[in-house]
């Protein structure tokens, strides 16, 4: 049999096999179907990628019944070791095209303040720009943080980010569009915000000050949005499913992505209502919190996906 005629003659009910089933005997019935046309694969057409699609589809089964046979007591820890960074890591390259759209935006922002000196009094507002030029005039640049009670700055600033995020992440319904809008609107914002003291020679004191918090509260805004995108993608290109189908899968992904980002903007909340008023810490202390939180980023999202989804290639039937 040829490859093309031995695809046609079952895609239909390999396509129907990644449709998840909570039925055990289904489960063990499609495992053992997938092993027998990917050993028939491997026979017949071993540099075919037909061998590469069915190991795949058997090796989501394999990884969901591996997860069944866990105890529930251990569901907890298998969804922050496994699930979530397989699912972080099927959506890796959406991820990366949010991070480099929204450094676009960023860059966009210090432009355009650098060119039109009113452009940042109609994104910030006047107020909070001449309350920052007096601030940096009297010697305080940073003094917006420590006007509120570390308390209540706490909460308010993380219900905040988190209402942000959500609404950043929801508008993606709107294919897309409505995701896009609130990333370039945040990406101008922080370019324009940054600008101001990069203008007044405070430049890397704003980076050692203000990320002290912002590295997280910013990769998550990134991260919410690149789920956001996510919904918005599965609408425009729902590829061999149906729309509906197509955003039902979309949906299970984003909203675990989303669940992962509210202990990430607590943190990031906890630091700016309590950690960046102290603009007076050592310099080492501030790039010891930059930098372990963007270790920590890059970590979670992008590497250590990359090293579940490979030992996960490695442990499947078929290698």
């Amino acid at each position: 049999m040829r490859e093309g005629q031995f695809i046609k003659q079952n895609l239909k009910r390999w396509e129907e096999y990644q449709q998840p089933t909570e039925d055990p005997d289904e489960v063990a019935k499609r495992f053992t179907y997938l092993v027998d046309d990917l050993s028939y694969a491997k026979t017949f057409y071993p540099q075919g990628n037909t061998v590469k699609y069915i190991n795949g589809i058997a090796a989501n089964i394999y990884l969901s019944i591996y997860k069944n046979k866990k105890e529930k007591s251990h569901r907890l820890i298998t969804f922050w070791t496994t699930e979530l960074p397989l699912v972080i890591r099927k959506h890796h390259k959406t991820l990366l095209f949010t991070f480099l759209l929204f450094l676009s935006f960023v860059f966009i922002g210090v432009f355009s303040a650098a060119n039109d000196q009113s452009f940042a009094r109609s994104i910030l507002g006047d107020n909070y720009v001449d309350m920052t030029e007096r601030n940096i005039a009297d010697g305080n640049p940073f003094g917006v943080y420590k006007e509120s009670n570390e308390l209540v700055m706490f909460i308010t600033i993380a219900f905040h980010n988190i209402s942000v995020a959500f609404l950043c992440y929801s508008m993606g319904i709107f294919l897309s569009v409505g995701t896009l809008y609130f990333l370039f609107t945040n990406g101008v914002m922080v370019g324009v915000f940054e600008y101001l003291f990069f203008h007044h020679n405070l430049g890397f004191q704003s980076i050692l000050v203000i990320f002290i918090h912002g590295t997280l509260e910013l990769s998550a805004i990134v991260i919410a949005s690149c789920a956001g995108l996510m919904i918005g993608n599965s609408l425009i290109f729902p590829g061999t499913y149906s729309r509906l189908l197509s955003l039902k899968h979309a949906a299970k992904d984003s909203v675990k992505i989303i669940i992962c980002l509210i202990p990430v903007f607590i943190v990031a909340a906890f630091f700016e209502g309590f950690v960046t008023r102290h603009t007076e810490m050592p310099i080492w202390m501030s790039l010891t919190i930059l930098l372990s939180s963007a270790s920590f980023i890059t970590w979670y999202f992008v590497i250590y996906p990359i090293k579940v989804s490979n030992k996960l290639k490695t442990d499947a039937p078929g290698k």
